[in-house]
């Protein structure tokens, strides 16, 4: 049998503070609620996650035993078998958990767990897979949304597309990661879409109050960043954990001026969770 440690790897347990943000962000731009409701949809998305990356590494199963021996499954912590019965029982119940308020939540729940096995299955075989995993968050975002009190609008639409461009960017350096190549500038823009957006939705005084977060988020990613970029010891896989990390600023800043005290404290909190996370559990 696995060990606890191996089943969090596997699953990339640090990263699902940023989860958590998601669904804390798409939750109050979408209007707020039932607390209890936002537990459930939360924790369905907890397992979602967790069973898409079991799958990610059952579908890297073969990749994995020639470029990466470590992973649970080729250094013999845990067998493949397994994994995919994990991965698609977490799946089956992440998806009961978050279809069941309305049939426009469990529709767009589909699109999520659609775009989660998409990615799994065809992220080491195609260019444009930094679009599928952004397609994950960009559904889990509108699925928590659309179960809150005015469901979808502009106001969680948005920032759920903000937060898909950031994806792409981190998840193009993250396949560098595993392909080591020359890193292309273009992609990095998309790291910036969430800050043209908060210049743009926001103007006078909420714009001056968005700009606290919007400074505090580019000054991480922009400390990230260096790690790629340079010329000796590169270290792309902390580059992709602190912009991970970063997921949750750039969730508060996609409430910005709307965002209590209180909400800023959770945001805060998640982040410095995260770090802490990835400390014992690796992100990627």
């Amino acid at each position: 049998m696995p060990t606890f440690r191996t089943l969090l790897v596997l699953g990339r347990a640090s990263n699902l503070p940023t989860v958590w943000s998601n669904c804390f962000a798409a939750w109050l731009l979408g209007g707020g609620g039932s607390w209890g409701r936002f537990l459930a949809l939360t924790f369905g998305a907890s397992l979602l996650y967790t069973g898409g990356m079991f799958l990610n590494d059952a579908f890297d199963e073969d990749f994995d035993r020639m470029h990466r021996r470590e992973r649970p499954i080729p250094s013999g912590r845990i067998t493949g078998l397994l994994v995919w019965k994990i991965g698609s029982s977490l799946m089956a119940a992440g998806f009961l958990f978050m279809a069941w308020p309305s049939l426009n939540t469990a529709l767009l729940a589909l699109l999520l767990v659609g775009s989660i096995v998409l990615y799994d299955w065809l992220h080491k075989l195609i260019a444009f897979s930094p679009v599928l995993m952004a397609s994950c968050r960009f559904f889990l975002f509108l699925t928590v949304a659309s179960a809150a009190g005015r469901g979808v609008t502009g106001w969680s639409l948005w920032p759920a597309v903000a937060l898909a461009c950031y994806i792409i960017g981190l998840s193009y350096l993250a396949k560098r990661e595993s392909f080591p190549r020359a890193i292309q500038f273009w992609p990095l823009l998309f790291l910036a879409v969430p800050f043209g957006l908060a210049w743009m939705i926001n103007d006078g005084e909420f714009r001056r109050a968005t700009l606290g977060y919007a400074l505090l988020l580019g000054l991480w990613v922009a400390w990230n960043l260096q790690f790629a970029f340079r010329s000796v010891h590169r270290n792309i896989g902390m580059t992709v954990s602190g912009l991970l990390a970063g997921i949750v600023l750039t969730d508060l800043l996609a409430l910005g001026s709307v965002a209590s005290w209180p909400v800023v404290l959770v945001f805060v909190l998640l982040f410095v969770v995260a770090l802490v996370f990835q400390r014992f559990i690796p992100a990627t």
